[in-house]
């Protein structure tokens, strides 16, 4: 846990100006900035919750913010108690509380004993950058207010991270969205994490998307995310350079060459090009980065010295074969784009959803990109399984795309996720 105080900059700043935004103590712009506006909010917090009034982020006051962070407190029942005194002391919802604790007699609460209140705020923040840390407080914060999910490991990252995944749903169809293959590409990890949300409130409050009731579609699709499948190049991007990192060696090297790691790294902290690491055509693929001068580990475009080199690119392929996926798709930007086909391999069907996720999202349908026309996970997907996969391009602009777009890039795609299920 990092100690913030006036002057420190980065995601956690974010984070803590986020958080005290929805609970009405920050009114300035979330800009990762610890000033003194930040500071003020901080000490307001501190003061109503009866903490050290600091204006810092102390460990004491992260745990408190961790409740709403998380999503959710941990309330000890006492003598009179109901689930709708609860739920009005905490200004919540029942079917909220009623959800995170399933295994809980209402009519009989026991003394004493101790429940999950889930706050009634959103826990996947929109308006801030990403990191590991950050995705893995959603999906745990998910996981609490939402038992019935099931979450776990898809793999490991070269640092030793875990690809986390998210499944909801119990149904035999099964469906795979995927985030972040690139690390300045991260805004697609609050587009997947958002989805799986609001999924999840859809589902606890018995409504309907597109006029399907959202239990029906869980009860015949099961939906799989892994909103990070690399975080450890999300980190360098987003938080910047460790010294304590064991290729910072490699790292610096690219920094003193003018490489700019917020805005220019799409690989993993090897210098790998993920979506350049499947093996599907991944020899072409070579071919036409020698044919470029791209000869060794770089910020971007270099693929590996052979197929599934990174421990990221063979957890998707084991995940991937162990749960038989009738239709993934990988998420990207930019370009408002959707890449459907891939070759004589592409199975009659895709055109059909290409064709439905082209109408909700407006978006542009393509075949394939030339410039990444093998070796990327749809492309693997498609050759080995036969089934539908898709790689979409959300956004559009330079990468990385500004959070302040994630609201329109989120309206785009909603639809399109949603008919993945369908």
């Amino acid at each position: 846990m990092r100690y913030l105080n006036v002057g420190s900059k980065g995601p956690y700043v974010m984070q803590i100006q986020s958080i005290l935004k929805k609970l009405g103590y920050f009114n300035s712009k979330i800009d990762g900035i610890y000033g003194p506006k930040t500071a003020d909010a901080v000490k307001k917090f501190q003061h109503d919750y009866g903490l050290f009034i600091s204006g810092g982020v102390d460990f004491i006051t992260w745990d408190i913010l961790d409740r709403y962070i998380y999503g959710f407190d941990n309330y000890r029942i006492q003598e009179g108690d109901t689930l709708y005194k609860i739920a009005k002391l905490y200004a919540t919802d029942i079917d909220l509380i009623r959800s995170a604790n399933p295994n809980v007699n209402e009519l009989n609460l026991q003394n004493s004993s101790y429940i999950v209140v889930p706050y009634k705020i959103d826990i996947v923040p929109i308006d801030i950058e990403y990191t590991y840390e950050i995705c893995q407080k959603i999906i745990k914060g998910l996981k609490v207010r939402y038992p019935f999910i099931e979450i776990g490991s898809a793999g490991k990252s070269v640092l030793g991270k875990n690809l986390d995944y998210v499944c909801i749903g119990t149904g035999p169809n099964k469906v795979f969205i995927n985030a972040a293959h690139h690390a300045i590409e991260w805004i697609t990890t609050p587009l997947v994490l958002k989805f799986a949300e609001d999924l999840l409130k859809r589902n606890i409050n018995d409504s309907y998307l597109m006029g399907h009731r959202i239990r029906d579609v869980l009860n015949r699709t099961s939906l799989y995310v892994v909103p990070m499948v690399n975080p450890d190049g999300v980190d360098l991007a987003n938080e910047g350079l460790n010294n304590k990192n064991p290729y910072y060696d490699e790292l610096i090297s690219f920094h003193n060459k003018g490489v700019n790691f917020h805005s220019q790294w799409k690989a993993n902290i090897r210098g790998v090009d993920l979506n350049k690491n499947y093996p599907a055509n991944w020899e072409n693929e070579k071919a036409q980065e020698i044919a470029e001068g791209i000869t060794k580990p770089a910020p971007a475009e270099f693929g590996g010295d052979f197929p599934l080199s990174e421990p990221e690119t063979i957890g998707m392929v084991g995940f991937t074969n162990r749960n038989g996926f009738d239709l993934t798709i990988a998420y990207h930007t930019q370009g408002k784009v959707i890449y459907w086909a891939y070759g004589s391999s592409t199975p009659n069907k895709a055109r059909a959803y290409a064709e439905k996720f082209q109408k909700v999202s407006g978006y542009t349908l393509k075949g394939n990109p030339s410039d990444a026309a093998y070796a990327g996970y749809k492309d693997w997907f498609i050759e080995t399984h036969k089934k539908p996969g898709f790689t979409v391009e959300a956004g559009i602009g330079a990468n990385p795309l500004l959070i302040e777009q994630f609201g329109q890039i989120y309206r785009d795609n909603e639809l399109l996720m949603f008919s993945a299920l369908l």
